[in-house]
């Protein structure tokens, strides 16, 4: 089911997600349902916050692969890259953001099952945006500017 993008402005955007404790039925069909919403939005991450959930989960469709990453922790940051973000909460603005070039996190599956991850460049700031978001932060917060996006 496509779920509707809150935007900027929903206080669920601001709120430090709660950590995922029942991994079952209803997580597999947020997943599956952000996955859906993603995938309609042509985005590269989702964060259960911005379709109304505060609950810590985030999907990222990539170069690397579609990835789903319940109650993820960063293990370490390192290095520095500086690019233009958007975000499906903030239609139409892009702003320039400083993240890590490269970010270990440990994170659960839809199951339960835990796992670590190594990402480097696009997919590392893709990470950190979306994590971002499970603790109530949003691009515009980091950005040096935010300027209307060129659609």
């Amino acid at each position: 089911m496509i779920r509707e993008v809150v935007q900027i402005g929903d206080p669920v955007l601001r709120r430090k997600c709660e950590p995922v404790r029942e991994f079952d039925e209803s997580l597999s069909a947020l997943l599956d349902d952000m996955k859906e919403t993603l995938k309609k939005e042509a985005g590269a991450g989702l964060a259960a916050p911005q379709v109304g959930v505060s609950l810590r989960a985030v999907v990222v469709d990539v170069e690397e692969g579609y990835f789903e990453f319940i109650n993820p922790v960063f293990v370490w940051q390192k290095g520095e890259q500086t690019g233009a973000e958007g975000c499906l909460s903030v239609r139409g603005k892009m702003g320039t953001v400083c993240r890590p070039s490269k970010v270990k996190i440990i994170f659960q599956d839809r199951k339960g099952d835990k796992y670590s991850l190594v990402a480097r460049d696009f997919f590392a700031r893709a990470i950190c945006h979306e994590l971002d978001h499970l603790d109530g932060v949003l691009y515009v917060d980091k950005a040096a500017d935010v300027r209307d996006s060129e659609d």
